[in-house]
C-alpha cells in the first residue's frame, strides 16, 4: 500500500498472518494497493479497512480541541475541568512535539478558564519536570541563554498559571501543592 501509484511514497508492505499487519496512516486522499499471491495455500486473500481522518489519533484530537478553545462562544459549553484533567495526563505521558502541543492546550485552558475550572495542583508532575530542567540549566553555565522548546513551554505555562492564581488570591495554596516537603525545607534553609 502506498500514497503514490509507483509505490515509492509512504509504502507499507505486509505478508503472512494477520498478526504481522499493523495500523498505519497515509497522507492525502488516495490509497494505492497491490495484492500478489504466491499460491502457497488456499486462504481467501486479504481484507483491510480504510478510515478517513482517523479520529482518536493525537493530531486530530489536538486540532479539534485547539479550535474549540479558540471559539469564545464555545468555551462556556465545554467541560473544562474534565478536559484539563485529561490534558494534564496527556502532557505527562507524551514526549517530543506531542508534549509541546499538550502544554500549548493547557496554556490555552488556563487563559480561558474561570475560577475553579481547573485543578492546578494536577500540574505537580510537570512542575517537577520543570524544576529539574531549571536546576540542570543553572548547573550548565557553559551554554547560557538557550532553553529547549519544552523548557520554554513549561516556563510560559507556569508563568501564566502563577499570574492566574495570584489574580484569584490562591498563590500560597498553589505553591504548597506543587512542591514537595523536602523542597520547601531546602528553600527555607537557604
Amino acid at each position: 500500500m502506498s500514497s503514490s501509484s509507483d509505490f515509492q511514497q509512504d509504502r507499507h508492505s505486509f505478508s503472512g498472518s494477520p498478526q504481522k499487519w499493523t495500523d498505519f496512516e497515509l497522507p492525502g486522499d488516495t490509497l494505492y494497493y497491490r495484492f500478489t499471491s504466491d499460491m502457497s495455500n488456499t486462504e481467501w486473500g486479504y481484507k483491510f479497512t480504510v478510515t478517513a481522518g482517523h479520529l482518536g489519533r493525537f493530531q486530530t484530537g489536538f486540532e479539534i480541541l485547539k479550535q474549540m478553545l479558540s471559539e469564545e462562544r464555545v468555551i462556556p459549553h465545554l467541560p473544562l475541568a474534565k478536559i484539563w484533567e485529561w490534558q494534564v495526563g496527556v502532557a505527562c505521558r507524551q514526549t517530543g512535539h506531542q508534549r509541546l502541543k499538550a502544554i500549548h492546550l493547557l496554556l490555552k485552558i488556563v487563559q480561558c478558564s474561570s475560577q475553579g475550572d481547573c485543578d492546578l495542583t494536577l500540574l505537580k508532575p510537570l512542575w517537577q519536570l520543570f524544576t529539574h530542567m531549571e536546576n540542570n540549566s543553572c548547573q550548565d553555565m557553559a551554554k547560557p541563554g538557550i532553553l529547549l522548546p519544552l523548557h520554554r513551554a513549561l516556563a510560559e505555562l507556569f508563568f501564566v498559571t502563577e499570574n492566574r492564581v495570584t489574580e484569584l488570591g490562591s498563590l500560597q495554596e498553589y505553591l504548597l501543592a506543587l512542591n514537595t516537603e523536602d523542597h520547601l525545607h531546602r528553600c527555607t534553609a537557604q
